[in-house]
């Protein structure tokens, strides 16, 4: 699946990932949340987080999953952005967003959220979108916000001791669930 969209002035072409992808979206994943190259955007975690955001396992895992798909994001034929999306009846789960960070804050985020949200409705019949957002991101649950997220008021623990998620930087990180009705 391609598709091309213009918005924003951003000419950006939409497709599924394949293995091939794999390598590339988990570098673009850690160059938006982790180290010194995270800090150049404005999602970095790195003053939360050390270490690693993802690996070649995790993204792949979401790139096999039949119930999953990355959405992979190109301009000018290099991968600018990239998200997955898990069918999960009536619902779509949003994760691994990730946008280089010398892209944010231009428009890039926006137009992968929307093309997410409508692939989920297309593709599945989603009725809803869900994510998890780290708590104490109250900028990025702000952005969420503004394109019509909700905070549940649900909560799940932050995986301390599992490396695999990243080193904490501090003791009272928790997941906030977000929710947006797709009509």
């Amino acid at each position: 699946m391609s598709d091309t969209a213009q918005r924003g002035g951003l000419p950006l072409t939409f497709r599924h990932a394949d293995q091939a992808d794999i390598p590339v979206l988990t570098a673009l994943v850690e160059s938006a949340y982790r180290g010194d190259a995270s800090r150049a955007g404005w999602t970095t975690e790195a003053d939360l987080l050390e270490g690693r955001r993802t690996d070649p396992e995790g993204v792949g895992a979401v790139v096999r999953d039949p119930k999953s798909l990355m959405l992979v994001v190109e301009r000018e034929d290099a991968v600018v952005a990239c998200c997955q999306l898990e069918h999960r009846g009536e619902e779509a789960y949003f994760g691994m967003f990730a946008v280089s960070p010398s892209l944010q804050g231009g428009g890039v985020g926006r137009a992968v959220l929307a093309e997410a949200e409508r692939t989920a409705r297309v593709l599945w019949a989603a009725t809803r979108m869900r994510m998890q957002v780290i708590r104490q991101r109250e900028s990025l649950i702000a952005w969420y916000e503004r394109r019509g997220y909700t905070r549940t008021g649900e909560c799940a623990p932050f995986p301390y001791g599992d490396e695999r998620f990243g080193i904490p930087q501090r003791p009272d990180l928790a997941f906030e669930y977000l929710v947006k009705p797709l009509g």
